[in-house]
């Protein structure tokens, strides 16, 4: 009889667990999707518990759950945490993707309770995230974070204000988590420029060839670009890094230096 190891397309499991949240879709899915094809375990969360079902459906894997909820609700965090200790045991990995811009304009007409939800959604879920997966797993056995920041965090973005602020507050806690919970816990980040999800289609629809021009590497980034950073920034080959921001960007920052 043919070992399961043995069969076709069979991904050995790596005895390694991962927790993304905002993973029903687009960059978080993308991320779920490496780490399933390199033989990890794997929890996604949502807020649409269908759109969460049909993504456990797509990925194929019988080494994945999902747990619906509202990222910045502390009840969701620890039982997304809990679910994946009593399913799996551990919790090696944590990518923070979870994240809103419900908003669009300049600062100065910026509603300061928007400000409050999309900071509590895209910062404060990820300390919360970090804090649960630290006492349940990490804080005894080690593992890694990947926080989901953008480039509107590391420059200015006209008109998505708020998630700029968000997202430089999300490298910000980058740091302090990598300097806090080192040596058994690296955390990074990762700063993408545009990616082809649905969050930022307004941002490109109908014109993205156009959208694409300014780009030097001449084309949007896609999910699998995201997750296969999000792979190596938890896999042994970056063993020495921690405390890091990676831009993917296709090379667009370069542009402000052609004047």
């Amino acid at each position: 009889m043919t070992k399961q190891s043995e069969r076709p397309g069979h991904v050995p499991d790596s005895g390694k667990v991962a927790l993304i949240t905002g993973a029903s879709r687009g960059i978080g899915y993308g991320v779920a999707e490496a780490f399933v094809a390199r033989g990890d375990r794997v929890c996604v969360t949502g807020r649409d518990e269908a759109a969460l079902k049909e993504a456990v459906e797509r990925l194929g894997s019988a080494r994945v759950i999902g747990v619906a909820g509202k990222a910045h609700d502390e009840t969701h965090q620890a039982r997304a945490v809990e679910r994946v200790m009593e399913t799996f045991g551990r919790v090696d990995y944590l990518v923070n993707n979870a994240g809103t811009n419900p908003v669009f304009g300049p600062m100065a007409e910026l509603d300061l309770n928007v400000a409050r939800k999309v900071y509590d959604t895209n910062v404060i879920s990820a300390l919360g995230f970090a804090q649960q997966t630290w006492y349940a797993w990490q804080r005894e056995n080690g593992g890694a974070i990947v926080n989901i920041a953008s480039v509107a965090g590391v420059s200015a973005s006209p008109f998505i204000g708020a998630y700029g602020m968000s997202k430089a507050a999300m490298v910000n806690l980058t740091l302090q988590l990598a300097h806090e919970f080192a040596p058994v816990v690296r955390v990074n980040a990762i700063a993408p420029a545009v990616v082809k999800t649905r969050f930022a289609k307004a941002i490109y629809e109908g014109r993205e060839a156009e959208a694409a021009a300014a780009y030097p590497l001449g084309r949007l980034g896609v999910p699998e670009d995201i997750g296969g950073a999000a792979a190596f920034l938890t896999s042994a080959q970056s063993d020495w890094i921690t405390g890091q921001t990676l831009v993917l960007d296709g090379g667009i920052s370069l542009n402000a230096g052609v004047g």
